[in-house]
């Protein structure tokens, strides 16, 4: 059997890097313009950074990486480094650095970014990764500004349709789909995908034995059946220090949720709303992830199955960037980019499945997997070792997919995400497997 990556890597045309520099600034502006100075400048939790030190912090990395780095040009803004290097100063610290106010900040972006597209006019092809980074950088932090949102007190600022109502076959899909057994190409390389960040690197075979896993998402009733059958209340579903945990933070339901009678309501940048029980369940950490897992009879999928789920084709023997193809995702693929405010149904976009058949691998929610975070075979850190390298080892645990709140550009089926696995925040769900 053969194997090979993306045959057609993804367009380098400098009207490309553009549009996707400008795309993500579109999503920076609307994330912030719609609220008063006071609030870019309150923290509005210790897990988040000021709205406002996001806003500064995307323009300092694009002074570094695009002015100063691609383009040779002196430093514009040097004093600005220190205050947002995001590992000198922990998230819960930084209200208290001399941030720049709201305006001055966005002409700073704005000075940085007329410079960035003069550069980006002459600069050699082999400089052109760091525009694409860039471009992701500041769609990643748009949705980290997103999770800032959700965890923010007061009236609704941020407005979306919801998402279309589940197709017609979507209460007759199975529970689970088959992924055959077999060696397939996980990762990739720059030759193939352009856009691939350095943890996503090198490509490399695995042998994956045959698994079965949910053809979609687990759904907030799936859910709701494990709070009421005590899941919360019973160690024997929960990884010793995730009981711990739930004990001291005091846990008995998904982030945002709450009881008024009978009913279970959430919190949805700024809305209170029955929680929908056909929608992924949203905001649990890895350890209620795992715990649901147990309690069903089944288990988190690794990375290394997560990923052959979403791209191996075995019909054509090879991978696929997306689960659909290579092609890139449109709205009837996948719920991506902010475009709506929350997941769509259970069984949604039967055009962005997967040849094993499961549905909803990216977009909608991240995926909590079963692994460690850790560098791919043959690792090599690109363009610096505090992107991934400072992070592999066990306190991180590996997301996969997406959420409808990640940037295009930064979603594709080798893309890795990792969090800690207390954190909630974050739009995460998961799904199940179970060994074949």
């Amino acid at each position: 059997m053969t194997d090979h990556t993306l045959t057609r890597p993804p367009s380098d045309d400098v009207d490309d890097l553009v549009e996707a520099l400008a795309a993500a600034r579109r999503r920076t502006r609307a994330l912030t313009d719609c609220l008063p100075d006071d609030e870019l400048t309150a923290q509005h939790s210790p897990l988040m950074s000021p709205l406002v030190w996001d806003l500064a912090h995307t323009g300092n990395q694009e002074e570094i990486w695009l002015v100063r780095t691609a383009g040779g040009r002196p430093a514009l803004r040097p004093e600005l480094d220190a205050h947002y290097d995001a590992f000198r100063h922990p998230r819960a610290d930084r209200p208290s650095l001399p941030l720049l106010a709201p305006d001055p900040a966005r002409r700073y972006l704005a000075q940085v970014r007329a410079q960035a597209l003069d550069v980006l006019a002459t600069a050699p092809s082999e400089a052109r990764f760091l525009f694409r980074m860039i471009a992701q950088h500041e769609q990643q932090h748009d949705e980290t500004m997103l999770a800032t949102h959700q965890l923010r007190r007061g009236p609704a600022v941020l407005a979306a349709p919801n998402p279309p109502a589940a197709p017609a076959d979507a209460a007759t899909l199975p529970r689970e789909v088959l992924v055959p057994g077999g060696p397939f190409t996980m990762g990739t390389d720059l030759a193939t995908d352009p856009d691939a960040l350095d943890n996503e690197r090198p490509a490399h075979r695995v042998d994956v034995p045959a698994f079965w896993l949910d053809t979609v998402p687990v759904t907030n009733a799936a859910y709701q059946e494990f709070i009421a059958d005590g899941g919360y209340r019973q160690a024997r579903w929960w990884h010793p220090d995730g009981w711990l945990h739930r004990r001291r933070a005091e846990l008995t339901a998904p982030a945002f949720w709450h009881r008024d009678g009978d009913t279970w309501l959430r919190r949805r940048f700024g809305h209170v709303e029955p929680v929908p029980p056909n929608e992924p369940v949203l905001h649990v950490s890895w350890y209620e992830a795992d715990a649901y897992a147990r309690w069903a009879g089944r288990r988190l999928p690794t990375e290394a199955e997560w990923e052959k789920a979403a791209r191996h084709d075995p019909a054509a023997g090879r991978s696929r960037r997306h689960p659909w193809g290579d092609a890139p995702p449109t709205p009837d693929h996948a719920n991506l980019g902010q475009r709506h405010l929350r997941p769509a149904p259970a069984g949604s976009y039967p055009a962005g499945a997967a040849p094993c058949g499961a549905r909803q691998l990216l977009g909608d929610v991240w995926e909590w997997t079963a692994t460690d975070f850790t560098g791919h075979p043959g690792f090599a850190a690109h363009p610096y070792r505090e992107y991934s390298e400072v992070f592999f080892g066990s306190e991180y645990k590996v997301l996969r997919g997406g959420s409808f709140g990640t940037g295009p550009v930064a979603c594709r089926s080798t893309f890795r995400n990792w969090d800690f696995p207390v954190r909630r925040q974050i739009f995460a769900g998961f799904r199940t497997a179970r060994s074949a």
